[in-house]
């Protein structure tokens, strides 16, 4: 892992310095900060490249205690499953017995009560319907169907 971080840290230092170079004239100071900065990211980047590395090879061999657990697994919900098979037809059963025994009971004959009153329903009430204002020509005929005689009276 050492060895790691010291390359990564010498070709991030080189790689700095000639950008830093193409632009101007590096201190010491200037040199010494890169350094420092080069080593530890170099640091954290073994870091993780170990840790990749450590999970590529995890996922590469098998488990064998997991696929055993995962089998144990199945067969109890396999057992499980039968049980409540079994549970639920013995509740069937039990249920058409049940239902012979009312179907039994309900053909004997029950004294028969009335059915209740249903109120009576009222038909919609109509809307009166709307008086229209008489026309000049209609008004004038019906007073002269009464006449002059019935005027006078």
């Amino acid at each position: 892992m050492k060895a790691k971080q010291k390359l990564l840290a010498s070709d991030i230092i080189s790689s700095i310095e000639t950008k830093i170079g193409e632009a101007g004239e590096t201190t010491k100071k200037m040199k010494k900060s890169i350094e420092k900065s080069a080593d530890k990211l170099a640091k954290k980047l073994a870091k993780l490249m170990d840790k990749n590395e450590k999970k590529k090879t995890k996922l590469a061999k098998p488990d064998g205690k997991k696929a055993k657990k995962n089998a144990a697994k199945a067969e109890k919900n396999l057992a499980k499953g039968k049980k409540n098979a079994k549970r639920k037809a013995d509740a069937n059963v039990g249920k058409a017995a049940k239902a012979t025994v009312t179907t039994a009971d309900i053909s004997e004959p029950a004294a028969t009560r009335p059915a209740p009153p249903r109120p009576e329903t009222k038909p919609a009430a109509k809307p009166a319907p709307t008086r229209k204002p008489q026309s000049p020509s209609t008004a004038n005929k019906t007073v002269e169907s009464v006449g002059p005689s019935a005027a006078n009276d």
